[in-house]
């Protein structure tokens, strides 16, 4: 698995949008016991601390250590660096497998072992993520081309899946009805809008390869063409949920 995001755990922790109630509620309904939960991927476990009011226990894992020092302390919930498996959850004990924004990294095959080892049978695997940000609309064609065409040949390959909702990543297990859609909305200002955009891998290896930040000048021509100090901005999310 690739590791992004260890040299931005800070901006990550700070910047990137929180994941909206109903969504959390939405997976509630689906969750049959709430023994204990395994938030993979789980970066600064933005996820895992939710689930953490929610589970008598849940786990952690990242392969970054930076980003796991992140995560709170919390007396239910235990964070420890694993790739795709995670040999430190026993057998048939999880209730609910979390993915945010982050199966794309993942070796699937190797994942789905994994996740069918560890599940209660009636357990439930939500993987979701979110898409391009979506600003008012007279700056909305600047985010796209900054997207696509200034920082596009910056991103991994696995960037398309997210391109894609998703839909292109095959999971050999039963897949739910489609979740209800969700949203998540913001009242942002430039601080925000900067500090999220420097958390993009692709600004990251613009910035290895060029030794230049492409998002100071970016945030620069927002200004100039009349981007107020606060707007809003909304992003999609995408959510697929698989019983075991």
């Amino acid at each position: 698995m690739k590791d992004r995001f260890s040299d931005k755990a800070s901006g990550y922790a700070a910047f990137r949008p929180k994941y909206p109630e109903t969504l959390f509620n939405h997976l509630y309904t689906h969750t049959k016991a709430f023994d204990a939960a395994w938030d993979a991927g789980t970066g600064n476990g933005q996820v895992a601390a939710v689930l953490a009011g929610k589970f008598n226990r849940v786990y952690a894992t990242d392969i970054s250590i930076k980003q796991l020092m992140k995560v709170p302390n919390m007396a239910n919930l235990s964070s420890f660096v694993a790739d795709e498996a995670a040999p430190q959850i026993s057998n048939t004990s999880i209730d609910l497998i979390t993915v945010a924004q982050a199966i794309h990294w993942f070796q699937i095959d190797k994942f789905c072992d994994e996740v069918t080892r560890v599940a209660k049978p009636g357990a439930l695997l939500a993987t979701w993520g979110y898409g391009l940000m979506q600003l008012p609309p007279a700056y909305q064609p600047a985010v796209d081309y900054f997207y696509s065409k200034v920082v596009g040949p910056y991103w991994d390959a696995e960037r398309k899946h997210i391109d894609n909702s998703y839909a292109d990543i095959s999971i050999p297990l039963k897949e739910l009805k489609p979740a209800e859609h969700f949203e998540m909305t913001y009242k942002w200002n430039t601080e925000n809008l900067e500090g999220y955009l420097n958390t993009w891998s692709s600004v990251g290896n613009y910035v290895k390869e060029k030794n230049e930040n492409p998002v100071t000048p970016f945030i620069k021509e927002l200004k100039t063409n009349g981007l107020p100090e606060s707007f809003p901005v909304s992003f999609p999310l995408f959510v697929r949920l698989f019983r075991l």
